[in-house]
Protein backbone atom coordinates (compact mmCIF):
# COMPACT_ATOMS: atom_id res chain seq x y z
CA UNK A 1 0.00 0.00 0.00
CA UNK A 2 0.84 3.60 -0.70
CA UNK A 3 0.07 6.43 1.48
CA UNK A 4 1.00 9.74 0.35
CA UNK A 5 0.79 13.02 2.76
CA UNK A 6 0.59 16.22 1.96
CA UNK A 7 1.85 18.63 4.51
CA UNK A 8 2.46 22.42 4.75
CA UNK A 9 5.59 23.33 5.25
CA UNK A 10 6.13 27.20 7.39
CA UNK A 11 7.88 28.97 4.51
CA UNK A 12 10.64 30.03 6.96
CA UNK A 13 11.39 26.49 7.83
CA UNK A 14 12.15 25.16 3.93
CA UNK A 15 15.65 25.19 4.24
CA UNK A 16 15.49 23.26 7.76
CA UNK A 17 13.72 20.98 6.09
CA UNK A 18 15.97 20.62 2.81
CA UNK A 19 18.63 20.30 4.99
CA UNK A 20 17.10 17.21 7.43
CA UNK A 21 16.07 15.64 4.46
CA UNK A 22 20.01 15.72 3.13
CA UNK A 23 21.60 14.39 6.36
CA UNK A 24 18.66 11.74 6.87
CA UNK A 25 19.55 10.57 2.87
CA UNK A 26 23.19 10.30 4.10
CA UNK A 27 21.77 7.89 6.91
CA UNK A 28 20.11 5.56 4.86
CA UNK A 29 21.32 2.81 6.55
CA UNK A 30 19.57 3.78 9.78
CA UNK A 31 16.79 4.50 8.40
CA UNK A 32 16.60 1.02 6.79
CA UNK A 33 16.73 -0.56 10.50
CA UNK A 34 14.09 1.32 11.28
CA UNK A 35 11.98 0.54 7.98
CA UNK A 36 12.35 -3.10 9.00
CA UNK A 37 11.35 -2.32 12.51
CA UNK A 38 8.08 -0.67 10.93
CA UNK A 39 7.28 -2.88 7.83
CA UNK A 40 7.90 0.20 5.35
CA UNK A 41 9.79 -0.63 2.20
CA UNK A 42 10.19 2.37 0.41
CA UNK A 43 9.76 6.49 1.14
CA UNK A 44 9.73 9.37 -1.00
CA UNK A 45 9.60 13.49 -0.13
CA UNK A 46 8.93 16.27 -2.13
CA UNK A 47 8.95 19.68 -1.33
CA UNK A 48 6.74 21.78 -3.65
CA UNK A 49 5.96 25.29 -4.61
CA UNK A 50 2.41 26.23 -4.71
CA UNK A 51 0.43 29.64 -4.44
CA UNK A 52 -0.69 28.84 -0.81
CA UNK A 53 3.41 28.19 0.34
CA UNK A 54 5.85 25.69 0.25
CA UNK A 55 4.30 21.67 0.70
CA UNK A 56 5.95 18.94 1.53
CA UNK A 57 4.30 15.36 -0.02
CA UNK A 58 5.31 12.35 1.25
CA UNK A 59 5.12 8.85 -0.29
CA UNK A 60 5.61 5.65 2.47
CA UNK A 61 5.05 1.89 1.06
CA UNK A 62 3.93 -0.25 3.39
CA UNK A 63 2.09 -3.48 3.69
CA UNK A 64 0.13 -2.08 6.97
CA UNK A 65 -0.02 1.47 6.96
CA UNK A 66 -1.51 1.65 10.51
CA UNK A 67 1.26 -0.66 11.69
CA UNK A 68 3.88 0.92 10.55
CA UNK A 69 2.24 4.06 11.86
CA UNK A 70 1.83 2.90 15.57
CA UNK A 71 5.70 1.03 15.56
CA UNK A 72 6.74 4.42 14.18
CA UNK A 73 5.22 6.41 17.18
CA UNK A 74 7.02 3.99 19.39
CA UNK A 75 10.08 3.89 17.82
CA UNK A 76 13.25 3.19 20.49
CA UNK A 77 15.55 4.47 17.33
CA UNK A 78 17.30 7.66 17.61
CA UNK A 79 17.21 9.00 14.12
CA UNK A 80 13.24 8.42 14.37
CA UNK A 81 12.79 10.85 17.23
CA UNK A 82 14.87 13.32 15.21
CA UNK A 83 12.39 13.93 12.36
CA UNK A 84 9.47 13.67 14.34
CA UNK A 85 11.48 16.69 16.19
CA UNK A 86 12.00 17.91 12.88
CA UNK A 87 8.73 17.62 11.37
CA UNK A 88 7.01 19.51 14.43
CA UNK A 89 9.52 22.00 13.94
CA UNK A 90 9.04 22.82 9.56
CA UNK A 91 5.51 21.61 9.14
CA UNK A 92 2.26 23.19 10.13
CA UNK A 93 -0.56 20.92 9.30
CA UNK A 94 -1.65 18.10 7.01
CA UNK A 95 -3.75 19.51 3.82
CA UNK A 96 -6.74 17.20 2.89
CA UNK A 97 -5.91 15.19 -0.50
CA UNK A 98 -8.88 13.43 -1.70
CA UNK A 99 -8.21 9.98 -3.41
CA UNK A 100 -9.46 9.97 -6.86
CA UNK A 101 -7.68 6.89 -7.89
CA UNK A 102 -6.13 3.52 -6.11
CA UNK A 103 -5.83 0.31 -8.40
CA UNK A 104 -3.23 -1.63 -7.41
CA UNK A 105 -3.30 -5.64 -7.73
Amino acid sequence: MIKLKVLRIRPDKVGRLRAWLAEAGGRADEIRETFVNEGVTHEQGFILSTVDGPVLVYAVESADYEAALRAFAESPFPIDAEHKTVMAEVTDGELPVPLLLDIHV
